[in-house]
């Protein structure tokens, strides 16, 4: 769920596992966290804020866009799908160069501040022009901030020891923030509050922002409480050099200036290096496929919203619905990964992309699938990845959420089509059209495998 980034890091020590099985050792996989610095907690805490702000936000976007600001279904579903959505992926693949030549601890105010600023505008005007150049793509920024910069914490504040569950339950706070926000969601939509404060009486949509808000501001105080130069590696904190010399606020924002113009050099230079290897067009192909899959899960939040309200009435609770998918991944990935770890994950992506396209009806049919293929999307692209380029080949993993995006962009207009806010609806034909679009993954998948399927690392042939 979400756009999760995954990254490949080069074992730090020698340690020989100590393996302890049955139920002592499952609990030891947790009470490995027993002693953890405070950092890593309030990582996790950090993570279920941010997460949760933003997906209330996401619900609310599209709803937003025409409701307050006056745009249509087609218009809203390109803003979200071409605009904001988009504008984030790209902004993520800056922010990682940035993060390293700030700090964890500033991009974390940064990023907050910026969001803070875009959200306060989103929940006052009505103006479009200010609240898209004011609000959606400022926030676009400051949410793309938060992504590498909670793996990087989750990284430095874990030993090695703990560094596997502490990432596993960063993906399970990720789902639990996703039901949080759908709760949230149906609750201040349901309470339809009609409130008026000096003058400004805030609409439904506006006061989701402002509980996207809320969420916001409480995370200046818990950053606030990491230490500077923190590290799981030393023990406690430790105040680094460059943390000592901070320099003047205009040398901090012409650093921040440079960075993002070398990430950008550099970004530029990855691809230049890839180029001319067939593995990395093969690759590229594999994700274009996938991106038909992402579309799908992202339109729970994009067109679902609509559609539930539209179909079900103006309170039913597709904030709930839509929860139903994060509830069985937190249950199912731990499950389908042990049961199939033996299997090439190129199948498991078949599979699942078969189940997902057949399960665009039934949204549980839908979860099944996804927690087959989703693992197995990131394994696959660091299994081909040649020797001392996994790196590269894991940053690539943005581009299915791209393409998807840009696919569920349409949706506007399958909307206004089928399920229109007034006159006859075609539900079924709009699901359908879906179906379809997904099925595009596992049939491409299986159609060109001979020209886009690589051996494995660590596997005999394909299977």
């Amino acid at each position: 769920m979400g756009e999760a980034v995954k990254e490949t890091f080069v074992p730090e020590d020698n340690v020989a596992p100590v393996v302890v099985t049955g139920l002592r050792g499952f609990l030891a996989k947790f009470t490995v966290l027993k002693g953890a610095q405070r950092e890593l907690w309030l990582t996790f805490l950090i993570k279920f804020l941010i997460y949760t702000a933003y997906s209330v936000t996401n619900k609310t976007m599209v709803l937003w866009l025409s409701k307050d600001l006056g745009f249509s279904d087609q218009a809203a579903g390109a803003l979200v799908g071409w605009v904001w959505a988009p504008a984030m992926t790209v902004f993520t693949l800056l922010a990682g160069s940035l993060t390293d030549a700030i700090g964890l601890r500033r991009t974390f105010f940064l990023g907050v501040a910026i969001c803070t600023i875009a959200r306060s505008v989103m929940v006052v005007t009505t103006i479009p022009s200010l609240a898209l150049a004011c609000g959606v793509l400022p926030l676009a920024v400051g949410e793309a901030l938060g992504t590498p910069v909670l793996l990087a914490a989750t990284r430095r504040y874990s030993t090695v020891a703990q560094r596997s569950i502490s990432f596993s339950i960063i993906y399970m706070i990720m789902n639990i923030g996703y039901i949080a926000a759908g709760w949230i969601f149906d609750y201040v939509r349901e309470l339809n509050l009609h409130v008026s404060v000096f003058g400004f009486a805030p609409t439904t949509h506006q006061q989701l922002f402002i509980v996207s808000l809320a969420f916001e501001i409480v995370l200046f105080p818990v950053i606030y409480f990491i230490r500077r130069g923190a590290d799981a590696a030393n023990g406690g904190p430790m105040i680094a050099e460059s943390s000592r010399n901070r320099g003047t606020a205009s040398a901090f924002w012409k650093r921040i200036a440079q960075t993002v113009r070398q990430s950008a050099i550099d970004t530029a230079h990855l691809f230049r290096r890839l180029i001319g290897q067939s593995g990395f067009y093969r690759l590229l192909v594999f994700f274009l496929f996938i991106g038909f899959l992402k579309a799908i899960f992202l339109q729970m939040d994009y067109v679902f919203p609509k559609f539930g309200i539209r179909e079900l009435g103006m309170h039913a609770p597709v904030g709930k619905l839509s929860a139903i998918n994060a509830i069985m991944i937190i249950l199912l990935v731990p499950i389908v990964g042990a049961l199939t770890q033996k299997y090439a994950a190129y199948r498991m992506v078949v599979i699942g992309g078969a189940i997902c396209a057949t399960g665009v009806f039934y949204l549980i049919v839908f979860s099944i699938g996804e927690a087959f293929y989703s693992p197995r999307v990131y394994e696959y692209a660091a299994a081909i990845a040649p020797k001392g380029q996994e790196a590269s080949y894991g940053s690539l993993a943005y581009l299915p959420f791209l393409v998807g995006k840009l696919l569920v962009g349409a949706g506007g207009w399958l909307l206004a089509a089928f399920c229109p806010e007034h006159g006859p609806r075609h539900s079924g034909t709009m699901w359908l059209i879906f179906a379809l679009a997904a099925s595009v993954a596992p049939v491409g998948l299986i159609t060109f495998r001979r020209y886009i399927r690589v051996p494995e690392a660590g596997r005999e042939g394909f299977d």
